[in-house]
């Protein structure tokens, strides 16, 4: 009698990494792996009957047929990264032709493989915030990530140039593990830009993480643009720690891409913190973007603002669910949490969930969820003064939109933000 093996649908996915090889890696990073993997022996894929996940199907990533073959075949893409610092990644790995940076005293910008070899901090520090133990996707990076960016900027060092960051996709079916590493000494100051795009014609699946590390007296802020295809997914997981006295803010641009999941999770580790998280969401066709956001606040004093803002046209579906956590120790807190969706048709969803679970008894914090359409009474006000339908709207939605936009501190994203919004809201018809 013959027997038939089946593999779980885990087993099927996994089975996509039998072909990578890590014998070059570090040593401490060949442990990190192995642990790892006991992780995800450990746990299983979220269902919709996983609370955090319950908006969320996974099943056409999970389900896909990747590959994860080094890519052999070189591309021409002009970026236009207007920085002297940019690390590019195809499909994972590092790509030396297309990367460019300047050496600068007190700054190490190269890629996560070079460092493991040359950078001691990696020792100790790598691996050490991920939360491999409770997230799959983020345990399955660690075990079968290919490369990525490394940062670090030394004590009292203030860079105003960008770092570009730019993640690239050029196949069909590809499955790409970046993996990022950003540390900022006391004092120091930076801005980090990531982005990911993708010429893929079919489903490709981005699975990134990033750990960051802020120490006292300093101030990172980090734009994530993610712009993909329509048909490509990507999960990207950042941890942040947070020192005395540090500052941090995230604006996260999800622009296209079938569906997109952002896993945030802030640890306030110190005094006199402040953190600010926005994001935008514009979508349409059948795009579905899920953020979650977890603030853990500690210590007193310390600030954190969240604002994230969705646009959904078409059959578009919008998950924001954003917890901040307040400890009995950490008194005068001051914690702000706002969700606002704008639905543009009946086909569109939105679903919105902010939550606040506090200790301490000496607090500002509050949160608002708010999902509506266009305020007709404008549009007839712009419409009497001769403005088109199409002109009014993309009036409209641009000054729903702005108040993201004017968060981000780096120009040249500023205008790559403003620029998609005027070109994605004068076409709405």
């Amino acid at each position: 009698m013959n027997e038939t093996l089946t593999l779980s649908t885990k087993d099927q996915f996994l089975a996509h990494f039998e072909r990578l090889d890590f014998s070059f890696d570090a040593d401490f990073s060949k442990e990190k792996r192995k642990k790892a993997k006991s992780f995800i022996d450990e746990m299983e894929f979220p269902t919709s009957k996983t609370e955090y996940w319950k908006y969320t199907r996974i099943n056409k990533i999970i389900k896909g047929n990747y590959q994860v073959n080094f890519p052999e075949n070189e591309i021409e893409i002009d970026l236009a990264v207007p920085s002297k610092n940019c690390i590019v990644l195809v499909n994972g790995y590092y790509n030396e032709a297309l990367s460019w940076f300047d050496k600068q005293v007190g700054v190490t910008f190269s890629s996560l493989s070079q460092a493991k070899e040359t950078e001691p901090i990696l020792k100790d520090k790598f691996d050490s915030i991920a939360r491999n133990e409770h997230e799959i996707f983020t345990a399955i990076n660690t075990a079968y990530h290919q490369d990525g960016a490394f940062l670090h900027v030394e004590k009292n060092v203030k860079v105003e140039e960008s770092f570009y960051v730019v993640n690239i996709v050029d196949d069909s079916n590809v499955l790409a593990h970046p993996r990022n590493f950003f540390y900022l000494e006391s004092g120091s100051e930076a801005n980090v830009v990531l982005k990911t795009i993708s010429m893929s014609t079919s489903s490709s699946f981005t699975n990134m993480v990033s750990e960051i590390f802020v120490d006292a007296n300093a101030f990172l802020e980090l734009n994530k643009i993610q712009d993909e295809q329509e048909g490509d997914y990507q999960i990207a997981n950042e941890q942040v720690r947070q020192l005395d006295d540090s500052r941090f803010k995230i604006n996260t641009f999800t622009l296209n891409g079938a569906l997109v999941r952002n896993n945030l999770n802030i640890e306030l580790l110190g005094k006199n913190i402040e953190t600010w998280l926005n994001g935008l969401y514009p979508l349409k066709g059948k795009q579905h973007v899920d953020n979650h956001t977890y603030v853990l606040h500690q210590e007193p004093n310390c600030v954190s603002h969240e604002l994230y803002k969705g646009i959904l046209d078409d059959q578009s579906t919008g998950v924001f669910n954003g917890k901040v956590f307040v400890y009995r120790e950490a008194q005068k807190t001051n914690a702000y949490q706002s969700n606002a969706n704008m639905v543009l048709t009946d086909n569109a969803s939105a679903y919105s969930k902010p939550e606040l679970e506090i200790y301490a008894d000496d607090v500002k914090c509050s949160h608002g969820s708010v999902t509506g359409q266009l305020d007709e009474e404008a549009m007839f006000y712009l419409r009497s003064r001769g403005m088109s339908e199409k002109s009014s709207r993309a009036v409209l939605l641009n000054a729903f939109a702005s108040d993201v936009v004017e968060h981000i501190g780096v120009e040249a994203v500023k205008t790559e933000i403003e620029a998609f919004i005027d070109r994605n809201y004068q076409s709405i018809k």
